[in-house]
């Protein structure tokens, strides 16, 4: 098992992404925090990953509250000792419009949740990170901060600053023994496409964006996992500040 041992907050896992990061990490030995800001979403894979055989708890939280942070970092080692893993994996976007007809509360929620999260992040973790000697840092961030598309103009540049501001906390930490990578994932089959796309999900929708990905699918959950757990496992002890596109191709 390849994180046997360690345990990991991941934010935003009680759905999507983060659920199959949750679940991929607790079948590879972990010991699991489900954040999210539904309770009973996180309560729900919490509790597939115990009748799994996996340990997991549930806490409900939001993460752009620096108090939300420190119940999270306070239930996890109440419950499992210690942290060596915290996945940043809440996320949100505006829908997919022209850039005139973004509102500012809409601005201001993609920044607060996609950027302030991983602020408080890692003004929570650190120190808690130092003081153990390291930890890792995987962050969700997305091709949008890469390739961007129109229509996503906030959302697009709330991904790169996910992206820039991991690469600068991997030069900063890394003498701290402290890795930080990103995953940029294609969009993906969750709760987010039909925002993504700006219009209804349809096939003839869905081909749109299909016809734009080299290897013709959306992303999954289990594949930005696998990537995830790549990353924060000890076979990638020597990486840090990278981005790892999981995009079928989208950004060649």
């Amino acid at each position: 098992m390849r994180l046997n041992g360690k345990t990991a907050v991941v934010t935003g896992g009680g759905s999507g992404f983060g659920e199959g990061i949750a679940k991929t990490f607790a079948r590879e030995g972990a010991n699991v925090v489900v954040n999210d800001l539904n309770s009973s979403a996180a309560e729900r894979v919490a509790s597939e990953i115990a009748l799994a055989g996996g340990r997991a708890i549930a806490i409900a939280g939001d993460v752009t509250q620096h108090t939300d942070w420190q119940v999270l970092l306070e239930a996890a080692l109440e419950d499992f000792g210690n942290v060596q893993i915290v996945v940043n994996n809440a996320g949100t976007t505006h829908r997919n419009k022209p850039v005139l007809e973004v509102t500012e509360a809409e601005f201001d929620h993609v920044y607060a949740v996609n950027v302030k999260g991983l602020y408080w992040s890692v003004q929570t973790f650190v120190p808690y990170f130092r003081e153990q000697g390291g930890g890792v840092f995987v962050n969700i961030a997305s091709t949008a901060g890469v390739r961007p598309r129109p229509g996503l103009v906030w959302y697009n540049g709330s991904k790169g600053a996910v992206i820039v501001a991991s690469k600068a906390l991997a030069a900063e930490l890394g003498p701290d023994r402290i890795r930080v990578n990103c995953v940029n994932p294609v969009i993906g089959e969750t709760a987010l496409l039909k925002e993504f796309m700006g219009v209804e999900d349809t096939p003839e929708n869905r081909q749109r964006f299909l016809a734009s990905i080299p290897l013709g699918r959306f992303s999954t959950p289990q594949d930005v996992a696998n990537a995830a757990l790549f990353l924060a496992s000890d076979e990638a002890e020597f990486i840090t500040g990278t981005c790892l596109e999981v995009d079928g191709g989208r950004c060649v």
